[in-house]
């Protein structure tokens, strides 16, 4: 049974939205009248969010799910399903529990379709940007072995799992941020209104100031002179960098020097490395074969050079070579990661290995952003405090050398 949007009025004249199933649209219309609703609009989910009559789903239509949106209903299905329930009626209690207007869109029409006669893998496909590859790819092959509501399960492990890492990210950056900000907001303060009117009293008695001090006069004046244009010129490049990165070209060659970079480059091999590893874990466990897995998982794998590395692997395994060699020889996988899939390869328990080398490579990026920020902090005081030095020398210096300067 098709779902439908509907807007209608109330009796005190308040505007209600909501989703209803019926045969058709006069049906959900009856509905609300018998409600003492007044309809305005109803439209079935499904047709509104398709295009050209093509029967498929327009994804830019679907709106913006967020990660923990999307686990938390990945967890509710798995929950409903493994009690016993069917997964129309699943659908559609995640649909009606869903409090976002585009959330209730997406799990209705995947609903309809489902309800159509199409299989749950095909019909999340019409969503791409919901549901990845690595999403759908996985639901199909727990629909196939019978075992949806496990897979479903671990899938939401994943979504939340990711989704910690990155709160974890967002919320360490937050603090640094705002103390880079608010210093360079400080020095750029102390230079432009505070050291002129002090130094221009020394720099009017047409004697010699000190080096430091004629350094902080010609700091001050160019801020204040071009300020505004570094500001902008600063901002310009950062879009320009932005845009630059989104060709593919350049976008490599950015990505590459991510990985020959100090620190950096740990970051980035440990945070894709780890994000390839879950993802093939869980693909291998479903009953994905290796050849697909390994292509749906690169997908996952920011990085473009690693990215193309896993795509090469996937092209060597075909041909015979066992994975852990292929992913050697790129040298863009850590030696550890490397151990654990030959393990895996060796004892069959390749999904577990994985999953292990994920685990391992997600605390090990963990570690290493903590450990820089927690080195950050200390360094941007100290650099700000040797700043802040320096403009009170270049005002007391010519105050202690009054004498000199004839006074």
């Amino acid at each position: 049974m098709p779902a439908f949007e509907y807007k209608a009025l109330t009796a005190k004249g308040q505007e209600e939205t909501g989703i209803l199933e019926a045969d058709t649209s006069k049906q959900v219309r009856q509905v609300l009248r018998e409600g003492n609703l007044t309809p305005l609009s109803v439209e079935r989910v499904e047709k509104r969010e398709s295009a050209g009559g093509d029967g498929k789903v327009k994804a830019r239509r679907a709106g913006t799910i967020k990660p923990a949106e999307l686990a938390l209903i990945t967890r509710q299905l798995a929950t409903l399903i493994s009690s016993g329930s069917p997964l129309e009626e699943a659908l559609g209690m995640t649909a009606k529990q869903s409090e976002r207007r585009s959330l209730r869109h997406v799990m209705s029409a995947v609903r309809s379709r489902v309800m159509e006669g199409h299989s749950f893998a095909s019909s999340l496909t019409t969503f791409p940007s919901v549901f990845s590859s690595m999403f759908t790819s996985t639901v199909a092959a727990g629909e196939q072995s019978g075992h949806l509501d496990a897979v479903l399960d671990r899938l939401a492990d994943y979504t939340e799992s990711r989704q910690e890492i990155q709160q974890k990210m967002n919320s360490a950056l937050v603090y640094p941020v705002i103390l880079v900000i608010v210093s360079v907001a400080i020095v750029a303060g102390l230079l432009v209104f505070i050291v002129p009117k002090i130094v221009r009293v020394f720099e009017s008695m047409n004697k010699e100031v000190p080096p430091l001090t004629q350094f902080m006069i010609n700091a001050s004046d160019f801020l204040s002179a071009y300020g505004l244009h570094l500001i902008i010129g600063i901002f310009g490049s950062y879009l320009l960098l932005k845009q630059l990165i989104k060709i593919p070209k350049w976008k490599f060659r950015w990505h590459k020097l991510m990985l020959k970079l100090p620190i950096i480059k740990k970051i980035v091999r440990s945070a894709n490395t780890g994000r390839f590893a879950r993802t093939l874990s869980i693909l291998a466990s479903s009953g994905v074969p290796i050849l697909d897995a390994m292509a749906i998982s690169s997908k996952v794998v920011e990085n473009m050079p690693m990215r193309q590395a896993v795509d090469e692997a996937a092209l060597k395994v075909r041909e015979g070579t066992p994975i852990h060699k292929a992913l050697e020889q790129s040298g863009y996988f850590p030696p550890m990661t490397v151990y654990l899939i030959a393990s895996g390869e060796k004892s069959g328990k390749l999904d577990e290995m994985l999953e292990r080398s994920a685990v391992q490579q997600e605390r090990e990026t963990d570690g290493l952003v903590t450990s820089m920020l927690s080195l950050f902090e200390p360094i941007l005081i100290l650099v700000m405090g040797i700043v802040v030095l320096l403009i009170v020398m270049s005002i007391m210096l010519p105050i202690l050398n009054l004498n000199d300067l004839g006074v």
